[in-house]
């Protein structure tokens, strides 16, 4: 009895020592060479500053921004998630309705404008960095007008932006708001 629980105990100690600090290391080592600025989070610097993730949706606020998609837990990444409220659930078509509401306010149009669709629902995630093509052509206008921007040199950007479906297959067309607006506030900064 004695001898299997000391077996037990090396066996455990054994494997701790294996999965949970020589392959993690290992498998970090890894990543650090091959794939650094993937391991690191995609972070995107500007004059040696963190400014964000390009993996990670940001709340950009004015009407000198492309705006992401409204976030159920507020651009947060500890409480990221979906807020789970079904479709017949009062306080998401309370939601749907306010963030319609405000985004055909901010771009002066009519209470029965089309919007897309991304730019009033949540995702999954609530830190979706990227909007549809469509959603960010919809802001150009805004946008443009805001920063005294010629629009089609504003939309130009935009278009230069949208990236393609991941290898040409998965997924869909889409425009990452955060590089965008970095390249925005190079291009045509804001004014004062």
């Amino acid at each position: 009895m004695f001898k299997l629980i000391l077996q037990s105990i090396r066996q455990t100690l054994v494997w701790t020592a294996i999965t949970g600090v020589a392959y993690p290391l290992l498998i970090t080592a890894i990543a650090q060479t091959a794939f650094k600025d993937q391991a690191n989070g995609s972070l995107i610097l500007r004059d040696g500053k963190l400014v964000g993730s390009e993996l990670l949706a940001q709340q950009f606020t004015g009407p000198t921004y492309f705006w992401p998609r409204p976030s159920a837990g507020t651009y947060a990444t500890v409480p990221s998630g979906a807020s789970n409220l079904g479709p017949t659930s009062a306080a998401l078509q309370t939601n749907v309705a306010n963030n319609l509401k405000a985004l055909r306010d901010a771009h002066k149009l009519p209470a029965d404008a089309p919007v897309p669709s991304d730019l009033v629902f949540t995702s999954a995630s609530g830190l979706d960095p990227h909007v549809s093509p469509e959603g960010a052509r919809f802001q150009v206008a805004r946008v443009a007008a805001a920063r005294g921007a010629p629009e089609d040199r504003v939309r130009a950007l935009e278009e230069s932006f949208v990236e393609a479906p991941q290898w040409g297959v998965f997924g869909q067309a889409r425009v990452n708001v955060l590089k965008l607006n970095l390249a925005l506030d190079q291009q045509f900064p804001p004014k004062k």
